[in-house]
Formats: structure tokens, sequence, C-alpha cells
């Protein structure tokens, strides 16, 4: 896999406040990736040292390998880390030409981007009249222009109405299947799970899971027991060497694990101390509680 985006131990301080700590991630070609964390968590500063916006106190990041210099890098990098800012007076093809203007990209893309992003036939409309949704899809085609190989947003849909955020992720969706690697900072759950194939999960600036989003959720479990005598079953479940702890809900006893254990042999465990089961169900943390396991205050 070809290596996009290399970030090693990346630091940052602001003054007494320590921004960023430590955070490593590899982006590899074709995938889409999420910085996920509450605000304030560092994943815009992350965003603005590898785009070269915001200096680092310590650490290392290369593009594509370390075969060129940031600047020229960069060329290679679309991005949206501030909110769309165009000349409202202009249409929207007149505001894309001066982006092309800028970036040395071909007029004919103009058309092709607006297509993708569904403001066709909004594109001799002044970009006054936009609704904000119209705005943030208008900045998604500038970022395009130039075919660049990684696209970078920061909260792409912050502010937007629920159609809105449907139509962004869609066309996330659709960019990142046409091959190009995406790179978006979000403090929405819901849209990492929905469009993002990566997460590094960030609180505080630290890294707190980096993985495959299928991966965070199946990481951890827990069981869910039923017997004739829920006391003598938590008292000698405690006794395992396997088994953190256990808590009683709804006449079930849900038990958390400090190492893994399988299903049949816990069952034959508590059959030798004369416990018999009347139920037993593994069950995974969904992705939600997982973040918020991780996210809350230690």
């Amino acid at each position: 896999m070809e290596t996009i985006l290399s970030i090693e131990n990346l630091s940052k301080r602001f003054g007494p406040v320590q921004a960023v700590r430590n955070v490593s991630l590899e982006i590899q070609k074709g995938n889409v990736y999420g910085i996920l964390g509450p605000n304030g968590s560092g994943k815009s500063t992350t965003l603005g040292i590898v785009l070269n916006v915001v200096n680092k106190t310590s650490g290392n990041y290369s593009w594509f390998g370390g075969t060129m210099q940031t600047h020229e890098a960069l060329k290679k990098v679309g991005a949206i880390i501030e909110r769309p800012n165009f000349y409202p007076y202009m249409t929207a093809t007149e505001n894309l030409e001066l982006v092309c203007k800028i970036k040395g990209a071909d007029y004919l893309k103009i058309n092709e981007k607006l297509q993708l992003v569904g403001l066709i036939d909004r594109k001799n409309s002044k970009f006054s009249t936009f609704s904000l949704g119209m705005k943030q899809r208008l900045a998604i085609a500038s970022a395009l222009l130039n075919d660049p190989e990684i696209l970078i947003l920061d909260e792409p849909t912050n502010g937007l109405d629920p159609q809105g955020i449907h139509q962004i992720r869609d066309i996330i969706k659709m960019i990142a299947a046409q091959g190009t690697t995406i790179l978006l900072a979000s403090h929405l759950l819901d849209e990492v799970e929905k469009v993002c194939s990566h997460v590094l999960v960030l609180r505080k600036g630290e890294v707190l899971y980096s993985g495959r989003v299928d991966e965070m959720s199946a990481n951890d479990g827990f069981f869910e027991l039923q017997s004739d005598d829920l006391q003598q079953l938590q008292s000698v479940l405690l006794l395992l060497p396997k088994i953190e702890k256990c808590i009683e809900e709804n006449g079930k006893l849900l038990v958390y694990l400090k190492a893994p254990i399988k299903a049949q042999e816990l069952n034959r465990l508590l059959f030798e101390k004369n416990i018999v089961l009347n139920h037993l169900v593994l069950r995974k943390h969904s992705l939600e509680e997982q973040f918020l396991e991780l996210t809350k205050s230690h």
C-alpha cells in the first residue's frame, strides 16, 4: 500500500496547554480516515500542522513517503479547514475560475466538479444566494479542482441541517469510491461510523484508539449470565482470574472481563463449581458505548 501521510509522535504546546501529545498515524492510499474526538481534543491542531499552517512543537510528519518537500506535496492535497470563503457577488463558476487560476488547474474541471457535488444547475447563481450546505459543497468542488491525491475536511457537516449533512456524506462516499484518499476531523461518532474505514480517537490531544472502524467495537465484550442463585453465581465469578467485575441488572449479571474467555470455557468453569446457567450471552459494546467509555474523563 502506498503511504500518503505519515505522522510520528506529533506534539504541540500553546503556552501551558498541551494541544496534541505524541500523535502517530499512517494514512494509506484509497482509505477514508476519521479523526474523532470532542471539541478541544486536538483534531484541528493536528490537521493544521500537517497542512503547514500551525508549527509543531516536536515530532515528525512526511507526505508521500518523504519524497518531496511539504510545500510541493501540498499541491497534491485538497483541504477545507475554514468556513468556505468565496466572493458573494460572483457566481459559482466565476468563483471556481478564480481558484483554477490560483491553483493552475484546468477550467474544464469546473463543470465536472460542480456535477459531482450536485451544483451544476446552480453554476450561474451568485454565491450569496447559496444555503450553508450549498456553500460547503462548493468548497468541496473547489478543493477537488486540482484532482488531489487526498482531501482533508475539518468538521465538514458542522452547522448543517439533516438534509445538508446527508448530502455532504454522500458526496464524501462518492469521492472515496473514485479512489481519492480522505482524512476528516469530526466530533460526531455517527459521521465516522457512516463514512470512514479507519479512525483515530483523540481526547485532550492523546490517542485513545487507532485502527479500523469495524474493529473498534469488536475488541471488547461482556457476558450476560443468569442462574437460579445470582448471589452464589457472582461470588464464584469474582474468584475467576479473567473476570474484572459483575453488575446486576434486570435479574441478570453483566460480567466484564480482564482477559478474553470463551463462552464454553466460562460455562465449564461454573459447571465444575455446581452452578448451572440458564442464560449465557456474549454481548459486544456498540461503537457508541466504546466511544463514550474511551472519551469520558478518567
